[in-house]
């Protein structure tokens, strides 16, 4: 078994245009799912497998991420502690999730694309195998966590493993990325290729690629080269890499997320749809919650 994975890099860096004005002046990866951002789900997820060090590529407008898993300030320590037993629990939280990890932030530079921030965070990576993952989007699993299923496979494998659900919808194969190739075993295909959002008709299996990965350190190499392909003005992607990857005959396995759900944040309905289930399991207002849901008079 090669080194033990110990790093996740989160891009944090976009714009989040699907959801102005409101993310005018708050990053998207705010945004809160009851009583917590986003970003905080993914990062949590990553810190239970055994994650130590989390390094977020920002832009100049994320200043609130640093500040969310920085130390809470000594005002609000003091209007906590001032509110008596009942506001302990949320001092204890906020000072949790500062202490929860490394936290490294690296600003992004270079082309627009999902690949960018990989190249940016090189340096703090190392020659270490590590997770690259979104802030908008994570599959919540059972017993057994997105991330530890990931790891785990890459652990048997030793190679980069992308995290992938089966699609439902019709739609999915014109939202999402595909692996096609050969079955190892129910739940784990020998990636040959990856095609993206190639419609229903065109799709090499119904495996999307979504949501996570695990990259070995030999990504670096084959992202200088699809930099070096760019034209003037293309973005640069991370599936590039990979597919120059396949193209050497390195091996890429697609991981099939047992016992889970995948939500997608990152667009309004699927943030609301993912608001609302997450609000029927939340112990603090769950049972008022559904109770509000069933008097609603809906057309």
């Amino acid at each position: 078994m090669g080194k033990r994975i110990r790093k996740a890099v989160i891009p944090a860096a976009g714009f989040g245009t699907r959801f102005l004005p409101q993310t005018k002046a708050m990053p998207k990866e705010m945004l809160p799912v009851v009583d917590k951002p986003v970003i905080q789900y993914v990062v949590e997820e990553a810190i239970a497998a055994g994650i130590e060090d989390i390094i977020i590529v920002t832009g100049y407008h994320k200043r609130t991420i640093e500040d969310h898993f920085d130390k809470p300030s000594m005002e609000l320590i003091e209007n906590l502690r001032m509110g008596g037993p009942k506001k302990l629990p949320l001092l204890e939280e906020t000072e949790r999730i500062s202490d929860m990890a490394n936290f490294i932030y690296i600003r992004q530079k270079g082309p627009y694309g999902n690949g960018t921030p990989l190249l940016n965070a090189r340096q703090v990576i190392g020659d270490e195998p590590f997770i690259y993952t979104w802030s908008d989007d994570f599959i919540k699993a059972s017993p057994k966590s997105r991330f530890q299923q990931l790891i785990d496979a890459y652990e048997e494998f030793g190679c980069s493993i992308l995290a992938s659900v089966r699609a439902k919808k019709d739609e999915d194969y014109d939202r999402y990325g595909f692996a096609g190739g050969e079955m190892i075993r129910d739940g784990f295909m020998n990636v040959k290729q990856i095609v993206e959002k190639p419609g229903k008709a065109a799709a090499p299996s119904d495996l999307a690629n979504v949501s996570g990965f695990v990259l070995t350190p030999e990504i670096f190499s084959y992202l200088d080269k699809a930099y070096d392909n760019l034209d003037e003005g293309e973005e640069l992607y991370y599936n590039d890499a990979l597919k120059l990857m396949l193209q050497d005959g390195k091996k890429v396995v697609a991981c099939e997320i047992k016992d889970g759900k995948y939500y997608d944040t990152g667009n309004k309905l699927e943030y609301m749809k993912t608001v609302v289930e997450f609000a029927l399991e939340h112990p603090d207002i769950n049972g008022e919650f559904k109770a509000f849901l069933k008097d609603l008079k809906l057309d």
